[in-house]
């Protein structure tokens, strides 16, 4: 099947039956190749896991040899919401395509993403009408709380980790984020990472390897 969203995919090892599958959402500038590195590490740990790393919708503005899933360059708060909306029709499609394809519910589904892609990942992961199996976001932040408290169905696991010199998504952001979902009643989870900038280190890696493990298979 051809997906609606040109997508990086790495299988299960030794082509086992998929039971999972991890959404891995990249940043701003991005592509689903360069996230799709995460996978090597995982895959070995997670059997009967498919991973698929979409490229954004949209061309980035200011990489043309990117992608995003919102334009950011712009400081117009109403409209990063509403292009992020746009966005989020187009992973929705998109994630109903994945279900079909390899008959999936949410509950086998984790969403995870970096930065920009993290943001829709929390978007996406609170909004749905099914709780995802868990979702995993790296230096990223919620695109607006006011309109998210008025939108949440769900309340999937969270693990969110960030970065402390972080100086793209401020690391106030894990706060801000971690007070809003502890007051929504939402499980959440955070990490911040001594010495880092935005970026994802083994570190991050290994502690969202296992919060996934813990999900997927409890």
């Amino acid at each position: 099947m051809k997906f609606s969203l040109n997508t990086t995919i790495i299988k299960p090892e030794n082509n086992e039956n998929i039971k999972n599958a991890i959404i891995l959402l990249h940043g701003y500038g991005g592509d689903g190749k360069d996230i799709s590195m995460l996978s090597l590490n995982w895959r070995r740990f997670l059997k009967n896991t498919i991973f698929l790393c979409p490229d954004g919708h949209e061309i980035c503005k200011i990489n043309p040899d990117g992608f995003q899933w919102f334009d950011l360059n712009t400081e117009d708060e109403e409209y990063i919401l509403n292009e992020s909306k746009k966005a989020e029709n187009k992973l929705n499609k998109y994630l109903e395509e994945v279900k079909s394809e390899y008959k999936l519910n949410n509950s086998q589904i984790c969403i995870s993403g970096f930065s920009q892609g993290c943001m829709m990942s929390l978007n996406i992961g609170l909004t749905s009408n099914e709780s995802f199996n868990c979702i995993v976001g790296f230096s990223g932040k919620i695109i607006n709380m006011d309109d998210l408290s008025l939108r949440i169905k769900t309340k999937s696991n969270i693990l969110m980790i960030h970065g402390e010199m972080d100086q793209i998504v401020p690391p106030s952001s894990l706060l801000d984020a971690k007070d809003f979902f502890i007051r929504n009643k939402i499980n959440i989870e955070t990490l911040m990472i001594k010495n880092c900038d935005h970026h994802i280190p083994i570190e991050a890696s290994s502690a969202a390897l296992k919060f996934i493990k813990k999900n997927l298979n409890s």
